[in-house]
Order: C-alpha cells, then structure tokens, then sequence
C-alpha cells in the first residue's frame, strides 16, 4: 500500500508565488527590452520616411506642436502596439516620432509651462501636418498640457537604444 503524502500548505503557497514571478512579467506590459535600433524606411499614406542615423539622432533636437494620444481602450485590457511591437498603455511615458531611431529616450520640455520630462521614443508618429510628437497621457499631464490637447515643446535626444546598443548623448568632456 503506497500512501502519498501532501506538500505542506506553505510549500504549495512558496510554488505558486514562485510560478507568479515567472510568468507574470510575461503578461504585464513594460517599456523596454528592445535590443538594437530601428531605422528602415516606411511608408504611411503615400509618403516615404528615412529615419536618421544614430549619430544624426545623438545631436537631433526639435521644436514644434506635440500632440497626446492613447490606443489602449478599456482599462488597458484591449492594447494597440507601437511600431517596437510592444503594448501601449496610457501610464507608460511614451511617445512617437516620424524619423527618430526607435527606442530613443528624449527630454521634452512644454514652451508654455516650462515643465519638462523624460519620453521613451518607440513607435511612429504623428502623421498629422504641424505635429512634431505624439506622447502618451501620462506625459501630457505631466508636460501640462492633457486637457488642452496640444503644446508648443522642445525635445532634444538624450539616447539611443536598449540594452547592450543604448548610446548616449556625449557631453563637451571626451572622455
């Protein structure tokens, strides 16, 4: 006769926390964790768009409207993808931009207000004439400017790339 024996129910519970921390960065949706730059052409109602170089970008900075967007719907449950394939949620600081290498991390700072943020460049937009950058929620009310819907900003690259590829802005030391 074999008798079986049961796992203690604190060693079930230490299982499934254990299972929980491995699978549940699976299902969550972060920034990051893209290796490498996207810089291919593309083409968006008729036009064609060269993304600039890293090096171009490291020096790129720009002036001009910024507009928010959100293409998550419904507490975050159904999501748009940004051009990187990751999930768009509305609390991420997040942006797009028509020819920025994707990811690029920016300063973007309201003309209006002085407010500034950091903005992590992964998808591609907007697509409307007189629009520089689109940016999430969150980052319109941080910048000031969610319930008027459109700001004169300034946003200069601090960086490009994730991981092992991220490249930084140099500073005058050259070291």
């Amino acid at each position: 006769m074999t008798r079986h024996r049961s796992f203690p129910s604190s060693l079930r519970l230490a299982a499934l926390c254990s299972a929980a921390v491995f699978l549940l960065p699976s299902c969550i949706s972060r920034p990051g964790g893209h290796d490498g730059y996207l810089t291919r052409s593309y083409q968006v109602r008729g036009r064609d768009y060269q993304p600039m170089t890293v090096d171009a970008a490291l020096h790129f900075e720009e002036t001009g409207t910024c507009s928010w967007y959100n293409e998550s719907s419904f507490f975050g449950i159904k999501r748009g993808s940004t051009s990187l394939g990751e999930k768009v949620m509305p609390w991420h600081l997040t942006g797009a931009h028509k020819t920025l290498p994707l990811p690029c991390l920016v300063r973007v700072t309201n003309l209006e207000n002085g407010k500034s943020v950091k903005v992590r460049i992964n998808d591609r937009g907007p697509f409307i004439p007189g629009r520089v950058l689109d940016v999430t929620p969150r980052a319109a009310k941080k910048l000031g400017f969610y319930g008027a819907g459109l700001a004169e900003t300034h946003l200069e690259v601090l960086s490009v790339g994730d991981g092992s590829y991220k490249r930084k802005k140099r500073g005058w030391w050259p070291f």
